[in-house]
């Protein structure tokens, strides 16, 4: 059989093994893929010492528990194949009951950490297994120079093979520098979500400090909806200024028709809090001086851009749950720019 043909798959140390057998190989095998590759004493070594690029004409690799919750790290943390996909960002698998391995590690001692770390670094392997029954369904993963830039939900974009499928059928894509891909899935099989950007701009008369406040949003499409998801914050909202959130749904919902927007201050009543609160209602400065009039929306999976605006012109004002629908206007972006800030000042 001609080694072209030869597909090895190996899961943590067997990444590696497999590296070895496709580097003494008298000619190189098709394909590699490193199923969580071990990380101790593999984690910056030589390419010679472990999985690499070199072992197989195409080399993929998944990367699930590489910093774990527990402050172990079990898989290899670095790149070390031409597509290297790093699911939830290659360290907490969702699904995985870190307060169960916890309490297991401190009734138990260190022998627990075999069963501690089995359901993120196994991750891999399910994946895997998920990408040939779900063969219609595979998740997609997306280029980015970092997890926190995909968090924002920055890099969703599929042009120049800047997307791929997780698994069995990735596109065999060898760049000369390693390409560095991420994902969300959810807790079980099958493991897809549909992930989505939202850009949002809010906008202030009066120049407020910065917020955190508590953002959720329903979306509402041609096939179903999902109700209620949190955006979350990477950092405080500041007002005049363009912000970028990841959004990611369990189920298709189809074509987006129509989102509910909804802002609610997170004060709690300790005594600054309080004293922010009186300050704020002294100077008219509230979330009812907040306004979102346009909402930029990005599907990764449908690569679809769409942009919404508010349904009723009249209350754009961030005092209750606002609805937005699809607006004429084209979707405005300029890669070679940045998004312009406006800072208001006081005189």
């Amino acid at each position: 059989m001609p080694l072209d043909n030869l597909h090895l798959i190996g899961y943590s140390l067997g990444a590696h093994v497999a590296g070895f057998a496709g580097s003494h190989a008298t000619n190189k095998v098709g394909r590699i893929t490193g199923l969580d590759p071990a990380g101790p004493d593999f984690e910056g070594m030589h390419a010679h010492r472990r999985l690499s690029p070199d072992d197989a004409h195409f080399v993929d690799v998944l990367h699930t528990f590489t910093r774990g919750s527990l402050g172990l790290s079990i898989g290899i943390q670095q790149p070390v194949g031409h597509v290297d996909i790093y699911p939830n960002g290659g360290s907490f698998q969702p699904g995985c009951n870190l307060r169960g391995a916890l309490e297991k590690i401190a009734n138990f001692g260190i022998f627990a950490i075999t069963d501690a770390v089995k359901c993120e670094h196994e991750r891999s392997i399910h994946l895997f297994i998920d990408s040939l029954l779900n063969e219609q369904e595979a998740a997609k993963a997306y280029r980015c120079g970092s997890n926190d830039m995909f968090n924002r939900g920055m890099c969703l974009s599929c042009r120049k093979s800047r997307c791929n499928t997780v698994g069995y059928d990735i596109s065999k894509v060898r760049k000369a520098r390693n390409v560095q891909m991420y994902t969300k899935t959810r807790a079980s099989m099958p493991f897809r979500v549909y992930h989505y950007q939202l850009k949002i701009h809010f906008s202030s008369k009066v120049n407020r400090s910065e917020m955190e406040p508590s953002l959720t949003v329903s979306l509402y499409g041609t096939k179903g909806e999902s109700e209620n998801l949190e955006l979350k914050l990477k950092e405080k909202i500041a007002t005049n200024r363009t912000h970028s959130f990841l959004l990611v749904t369990e189920k298709d919902i189809g074509d987006l028709l129509m989102l509910k927007f909804k802002w609610e201050e997170t004060n709690g009543w300790s005594a600054a809090n309080m004293l922010k609160m009186v300050s704020s209602w002294w100077s008219g400065d509230s979330s009812a001086d907040m306004e979102v009039h346009k909402i930029r929306i990005r599907a990764g999976e449908t690569q679809q851009k769409m942009v919404f605006c508010v349904k009723d012109p009249e209350a754009p004002k961030l005092t209750q749950e606002v609805t937005f629908v699809k607006c004429k206007d084209a979707w405005r972006t300029n890669s070679k720019r940045a998004p312009k800030r406006i800072t208001l000042e006081n005189h």
